[in-house]
């Protein structure tokens, strides 16, 4: 959804520049300005992601950042996005030139993983910012689809809820679809003891 009446695209400069200050989340998808209105189901699973990831890099002391937010700048122009979830690696972050002064990532190396939990603007998350996430070189992308609203392309037929892993391998991302039941193996976390049930029931309403 537009923020506002826009006559030209807006370059990626003057989306920081201009950025709301009414405490929404939006992004930049070539030149237009997207509000994210996460549901609250999807920030329940956000919410449940979140809780584990930093469980695992408080336990094994690892040197990752989990930003509240932050936004990633793929090579695509007048394009910026807000992830629902990303580590940072803390070391990389004196590398990165508009981290200090606007939060924002252009190395793809500097994100061991990202996140994005779908809603109902699932091309973005299965199409452009895969792109996007893979020109980058992002190692691991998690696409959760937790209640199946993907492309019968993406998720067959049935469709049914799924979590796509995505592993950057030689220049390109390698793609896992993973359901119920089953273990989701992380590179970048190989000790995360996860199950797919329990982020995909994260968002279910109960019975």
């Amino acid at each position: 959804m537009m923020v506002q009446a826009q006559t030209q695209p807006l370059t990626f400069e003057e989306f920081l520049a201009s950025y709301p200050e009414d405490g929404g989340v939006y992004e930049l998808i070539n030149g237009e300005v997207v509000a994210v209105n996460p549901t609250g189901k999807h920030e329940e699973v956000v919410a449940f992601i979140v809780a584990e990831l930093n469980f695992e890099i408080r336990r094994l002391g690892l040197s990752y950042l989990r930003p509240r937010t932050c936004t990633l700048k793929p090579a695509a122009p007048n394009t910026g996005y807000k992830p629902d979830i990303a580590v940072l690696r803390k070391d990389a972050l004196a590398t990165e030139p508009r981290w200090a002064s606007a939060s924002t990532i252009l190395q793809g190396s500097s994100v061991p993983l990202v996140v994005e939990v779908v809603s109902t603007n699932w091309r973005d998350d299965y199409d452009h910012k895969r792109a996007d996430y893979e020109a980058m070189g992002i190692p691991e992308y998690w696409i959760v689809d937790y209640l199946g609203q993907g492309g019968r392309r993406y998720l067959g037929v049935p469709k049914q809820p799924t979590v796509t892993l995505c592993k950057w391998v030689e220049g390109e991302y390698q793609t896992q679809q993973l359901r119920q039941g089953d273990r989701l193996i992380s590179p970048t976390f190989s000790e995360l003891q996860l199950n797919v049930s329990q982020i995909l029931s994260a968002g279910v309403e109960p019975n």
